[in-house]
């Protein structure tokens, strides 16, 4: 039978509750691989697994009471092996990777941040700030709206004054809310969102990291900022070298 794995730790982690369950319905029981210093946290993978709330809820779950015990590298949801030998030797392949990302992420969560822009709010800052649309946009009025040609100009205008404050609120972003991280990641490109950045933030400066945010908005009003976390460290558990592409499917090669 296939394994599914949710996450690997140090072989010296606290155990989990007996019988704690996780994906599946019913719940597989989670268990713990151990090859030298490394664990991985694993269950039987369900033949018919399907990112359905309940079982994204049971992935999180069980990071979620395992890491109240201590560091974990969180694999992905869907990430399973062909069978435990597979996961105990890329455990074993892998140790100094695994080793030292479980000693940078001890003590730390990660913080994803979305931000778009509130659009009646951006238009009056690019107006605000830019003259020659401001003097377009008087001249149409004046003339009754313009013609076809000055209308067609004056959005292109607005289009590009938008996309050019979307690049500059991306890196402000980033700029103002690095300083309080211990690292960065950026999130693949999505439409919709000007920026998609997680931030690897100590435990104990979670207060500062969150003031930094509401410091954002409030200096940035034409933002919509979306804030998720604390998480486990999805974004921060880089691929080692060597591994093999095809000990994991879903998930990846035990890698996040």
């Amino acid at each position: 039978m296939s394994t599914y794995v949710y996450g690997i730790t140090a072989s010296s982690h606290p155990a989990l509750p007996k019988d704690f369950g996780g994906v599946g319905e019913p719940s597989r029981p989670v268990r713990v691989l151990k090859a030298g210093d490394l664990a991985a946290l694993v269950s039987d993978a369900p033949e018919d697994l399907r990112p359905k709330r309940r079982e994204l809820l049971a992935h999180s779950n069980v990071l979620a009471e395992a890491g109240a015990g201590g560091c974990v590298l969180p694999m992905r949801f869907g990430s399973v092996a062909p069978d435990d030998d597979t996961v105990t030797s890329v455990l074993t392949e892998r140790a100094e990777h695994y080793k030292e990302r479980l000693t940078a992420l001890d003590g730390k969560v990660e913080y994803n941040v979305k931000a778009t822009h509130a659009e009646e709010a951006v238009l009056h800052r690019v107006l605000a700030e830019n003259p020659e649309i401001r003097a377009m946009t008087e001249a149409n009025r004046q003339a009754g709206g313009g013609s076809y040609e000055q209308r067609l100009r004056l959005g292109e205008m607005v289009v590009a004054a938008v996309k050019a404050q979307e690049a500059e609120d991306a890196t402000e972003v980033q700029h103002i809310l690095e300083p309080a991280a211990a690292a960065v990641s950026q999130g693949p490109d999505s439409t919709g969102w000007l920026a998609n950045v997680s931030f690897l933030v100590d435990r104990d400066s979670v207060e500062t990291f969150m003031s930094a945010v509401e410091q954002l908005r409030a200096d940035h009003p034409h933002l919509d900022l979306r804030v998720n976390g604390p998480l486990p460290p999805y974004s921060f558990v880089e691929p080692g070298p060597a591994e093999p592409a095809d000990a994991m499917s879903g998930g990846g090669a035990m890698k996040e």
